[in-house]
């Protein structure tokens, strides 16, 4: 390259970072403070680390913004989260002291006893604006999770897969649970639902009760007594549509005469009959908005959360039915609406996964102690490439042989999106319509098992 030529590059590259710079200089900018808004009612709490992180919708680029402190943060909407590691104390109710123990008083008195535990805060706002020239203040609220020492959600199949024609099947999705504690646990009892409310349409709804309760159309409850269904450390248990080799009735699908229960409904339309598998028990039904059969949303719209339900089945859809109000502003007017649904009071999820997609999401439908992410197969509404795919959350780590899955209560980082299924890994079946077979076998969709 002569002298000449190296002098035109040159100076067509200083001009382009030129404008860059020029560009980024005129964007407006608003002085920003963020208010962090720490969870009532618990004791000792501690920062260890802590980070706030404005994300830019429209570029995806992210900002670090110092926790407490002011910032000129450039004119746009952005998605705000926090997270933090804490350790925090509980005090319990006191300990029965031993004779002779040397306490005062009572030689039975009880002793509180302080313990300090870890844990995390989480905590996010959307779509943010930020623009003008006075001061902004946003304040987020955050919640406290620890360690679950129950059944997690590895995995959800909710896309389906595609005949040789093109055409959608049904029948073969799947929800994959998973043990990721150090010891037994027990399914009995363990409740799948799926939202009312979708990611894609939001209203305001009367009353409000998303903080701290669950609004659900679809509970399926794992039967048993309490012990009757171990499930080991590391180990699965699939919950299924529909529990049959689906592969005679669409070649391009898999087994799942195996899993470990499946969702049946007596259906009242004639012309739409569930199947009853003979080889794989069913769930027990507790609720269902369909007359016919339930399917996953097979783009993804909607949240699952797995829940242990502490009262009987009459007593909740006694006592748990949620009645809303909310108003469809339409270019044909004003509709007023009445709707109802069963809630799951938080406290009663162990885990919970939001699901949606990019260019139709609106929100997130469980709060952010529950998930404060969301995750997906697709990035668009109808888009022909989900099939075959699903969401299976991250390996963290590997102990005693035993594969230690991620869970941060946020779906965002915890799973890998658009993965083959794992069921398809191990079966070798088709991951398109045209029938090419899966070729290899991972733990989490990435990492590959050896």
């Amino acid at each position: 390259m002569n002298m000449k030529v190296r002098i035109i590059l040159l100076t067509f590259l200083i001009c382009i970072i030129s404008i860059a710079c020029q560009d980024e200089a005129d964007i407006p900018r608003t002085i920003t403070n963020i208010t962090i808004k720490y969870p009532d009612n618990v004791q000792a709490l501690n920062i260890k680390k802590q980070m706030l992180v404005f994300t830019n919708i429209s570029t995806g680029a992210n900002i670090n913004i110092p926790v407490g402190e002011d910032y000129n943060l450039p004119e746009g909407i952005y998605n705000c989260s926090y997270k933090a590691d804490v350790t925090y104390e509980t005090t319990s109710e006191g300990a029965v002291s031993e004779p002779g123990s040397g306490q005062a008083g009572d030689e039975h008195q009880q002793q509180p006893e302080t313990v300090t535990h870890d844990g995390k805060l989480s905590g996010k706002l959307e779509s943010v604006k930020i623009n003008g020239n006075e001061k902004l203040n946003f304040t987020i609220e955050t919640f406290l999770f620890t360690d679950n020492d129950d059944f997690i959600i590895e995995e959800i199949f909710f896309t389906g897969t595609l005949r040789a024609s093109g055409s959608q099947y049904y029948g073969d999705s799947y929800i994959k649970i998973y043990n990721n504690t150090d010891h037994v646990l027990y399914a009995d009892g363990l409740a799948l639902t799926e939202s009312r409310f979708k990611s894609t349409q939001y209203f305001d709804y009367t009353p409000d009760i998303r903080k701290d309760t669950f609004s659900v159309w679809a509970i399926y409850v794992i039967p048993g007594s309490g012990q009757e269904h171990p499930v080991q450390p590391g180990k699965s248990l699939i919950l299924c549509d529909t529990g049959i080799d689906h592969r005679n009735a669409n070649p391009n699908s898999f087994n799942l005469s195996k899993a470990g229960f499946e969702w049946y409904d007596n259906s009242t339309n004639p012309s739409h009959m569930d199947i009853d598998s003979p080889t794989v028990p069913n769930l027990d039904k507790w609720y269902c908005y369909t007359l016919s059969f339930w399917v996953l949303h097979n783009r993804g719209f909607c949240s699952y959360a797995l829940a242990r339900i502490p009262i009987d089945k009459e007593t909740y859809l006694r006592d748990y039915y949620y009645t809303y109000k909310y108003t469809m502003y339409l270019p044909a007017g004003t509709f007023p609406m009445q709707q109802s649904a069963y809630k799951i009071p938080n406290s009663w999820i162990v885990d919970g996964v939001n699901c949606s997609v990019e260019a139709a999401r609106v929100w997130d439908i469980l709060p952010a102690n529950v998930d404060a992410g969301w995750t997906h197969c697709g990035t668009t509404d109808n888009d022909k490439t989900r099939y075959f795919k699903s969401v299976r959350r991250k390996v963290a780590g590997f102990e005693d042989g035993r594969c230690i899955l991620q869970d941060t209560n946020n779906s965002s980082d915890d799973f890998n999106t658009e993965c083959i299924p794992s069921i398809i890994e191990q079966q070798g079946t088709a991951i398109n319509a045209q029938g090419t077979k899966a070729t290899t076998i991972t733990w989490d969709g990435i990492i590959p098992k050896n």
